[in-house]
């Protein structure tokens, strides 16, 4: 009994990993730019290829993000300033790519105002101006 309740639980897990990720679709689909890498991040490009060429037996993801976040750590701050530049650029970057998509989206929401707003009428009502639910009355 005690399997049976733990695949269960296993299975509710996977459930909401699949629910995320079509979330994360959605959002690189609507062409909303993607948000800037961290410091550590930016690190962590540089540091996968040099791992990979020191390594180039290991195919664990695990292994490389171990390695990376124990020298990272054992960084100091000035080790770190370039990649900390180098993410402040590129948020700089981010910030302004998401000015002009947001001043896009908003400039083409109030064209999709504004014609909901011309004064067509909606496919439910009839000719007379009565909506269907009205006319199903009479009957």
């Amino acid at each position: 009994m005690k399997g049976k309740a733990d695949t269960s639980k296993k299975d509710e897990g996977r459930l909401r990993a699949g629910g995320a990720a079509g979330k994360r679709k959605k959002a690189a689909a609507s062409g909303k730019p993607k948000r800037p890498p961290s410091a550590f991040f930016v690190f962590m490009s540089e540091f996968r290829q040099q791992y990979q060429a020191l390594h180039p037996g290991n195919k664990s993801v695990a292994t490389v993000s171990k390695a990376a976040g124990e020298k990272w750590r054992a960084m100091s701050d000035q080790e770190k300033q370039p990649y900390v530049d180098q993410a402040g650029q590129k948020k700089q970057d981010y910030e302004k790519t998401k000015a002009n998509f947001d001043k896009k989206e908003s400039t083409s929401s109030k064209k999709a105002k504004t014609e909901d707003e011309d004064g067509s009428k909606s496919e439910v009502d009839d000719e007379d101006g009565s909506s269907d639910e009205e006319n199903d009355d009479d009957e």
